[in-house]
């Protein structure tokens, strides 16, 4: 078998990511489907390469650096006292809800977690990239959608570690959990620290060099390294861009860095959606088909109802809260991870659920402001006519009273 050089197949994907990116857009398909549907589809024979697995993580790991960019610290303190309740009502529903589910179906409880766990998170790279493309980075519902990202961005690495401790057979014990929440407090605190101490105080040295050409290295290179260091502390290199993000905020010049990654991003974040599709697996046959079709029932609903009312609890008008629940549903990258846990009868069942939702999910992503707009009308419909009504009651009382 000919084996072809590196430059020659990275060539080629690029120029197929060209081709099916440029027909997603004249077609109205979402390209981030697109690409995870290829991946999929070639899963059987297209061999993996390291490298392509870096572009890849350098892809998603630039996506929320530059969504980092857009939080500075006393705006991600106000959105964090407010996501609470509405992360906690997203893990009620998500998690314990499908956990509820599998059991009732005989999954044992280890099976029935896991089942939860692959159910729990919206697939943050999908949503970031969905927003930037369908240009809705401004919309009011944007900053609700962000934060319940984060919030199970901070979950997630939770359950991934209970699931990864049950799969090589260690007891998931409190020390385990409480040493995996100071990680998190202290990658976070980390955070804060560099930016009000650091870059805060680098603000005029990024300003007078901002034009360099030496300067994409800085940006990148912080992205890169802090989502590494999570990693290392065996968290989400999700959770360490969008920190990293932050952190170069505090500069006061996030829109200039956030330009000088934009092309690297765009470069390697096709990789990550191909290489997502490539992790589905279909050779073990689907272990329960009601269990499935309940599941991708229940993925729709309680992600509606869910982020519906967390989104009234953020402080949401109803149309908008309708507009996120409407942008939450796919499910992604750590259902992915979760999924390649469990045991080999449940891989493939994870991931028809991951294809499954993602369709959904991203279709309903791309309809969500018309349905937003048809459930606002049907609102203020309801509403009218018991106004009209009780005006009607007033006249007539008015009338008896004038009588008399």
């Amino acid at each position: 078998m000919i084996e072809l050089p590196f430059l020659l197949i990275t060539g080629l994907m690029l120029c197929a990511f060209f081709t099916v990116g440029y027909a997603s857009q004249r077609l109205r398909f979402p390209s981030v489907l697109a690409y995870i549907l290829i991946g999929a589809a070639v899963s059987f024979w297209f061999a993996k390469n390291p490298l392509l697995h870096l572009a890849s993580e350098v892809g998603i790991v630039l996506m929320f650096f530059v969504l980092g960019l857009e939080f500075p610290l006393a705006r991600m303190v106000a959105i964090s006292k407010k996501i609470w309740p509405s992360g906690l009502l997203d893990v009620l529903f998500n998690f314990c809800g499908t956990f509820a589910i599998a059991w009732s179906f005989g999954c044992d409880p280890m099976t029935a977690f896991m089942v939860g766990s692959v159910a729990y998170a919206t697939s943050s790279s999908m949503s970031a990239k969905m927003l930037d493309e369908q240009k809705r980075l401004a919309h009011p519902e944007t900053e609700f959608i962000l934060a319940l990202l984060i919030f199970e961005d901070l979950v997630a690495p939770i359950l991934v570690s209970v699931m990864a401790g049950a799969d090589v057979g260690e007891g998931f014990t409190p020390i385990t959990l409480l040493v995996l929440l100071l990680k998190l407090v202290g990658l976070t605190a980390g955070a804060m620290a560099f930016g009000l101490y650091g870059f805060r105080r680098a603000a005029s040295f990024v300003e007078r060099h901002i034009d360099d050409d030496f300067m994409p290295l800085f940006s990148v290179g912080i992205a890169l390294g802090y989502a590494g260091l999570a990693v290392f502390l065996g968290l989400s290199e999700i959770l360490g861009a969008f920190l990293a993000g932050m952190m170069l905020s505090e500069t006061g010049r996030s829109r200039e860095l956030e330009h000088l990654s934009l092309p690297v991003r765009d470069l390697c974040l096709p990789f990550f959606f191909f290489g997502f599709g490539m992790s589905i697996r279909f050779e073990e046959g689907i272990s329960d088909l009601g269990l499935m079709l309940m599941l991708i029932l229940w993925a729709v609903m309680g992600k509606l109802v869910s982020v519906y009312v967390g989104g009234i609890l953020f402080g949401l008008r109803p149309k908008h809260a309708c507009r996120a629940a409407c942008s939450m549903v796919h499910r992604g990258e750590f259902s992915a991870v979760i999924a390649s846990l469990a045991p080999p009868s449940w891989r493939v069942f994870g991931g028809i659920y991951i294809l499954a939702t993602a369709g959904i999910g991203i279709l309903l992503f791309g309809k969500a402001p018309s349905i937003a707009n048809w459930f606002d009308g049907q609102r203020k419909r309801l509403n009218t006519p018991k106004r009209s009504e009780r005006s009607s009651k007033s006249m007539i009382r008015g009338g008896n009273v004038s009588k008399e």
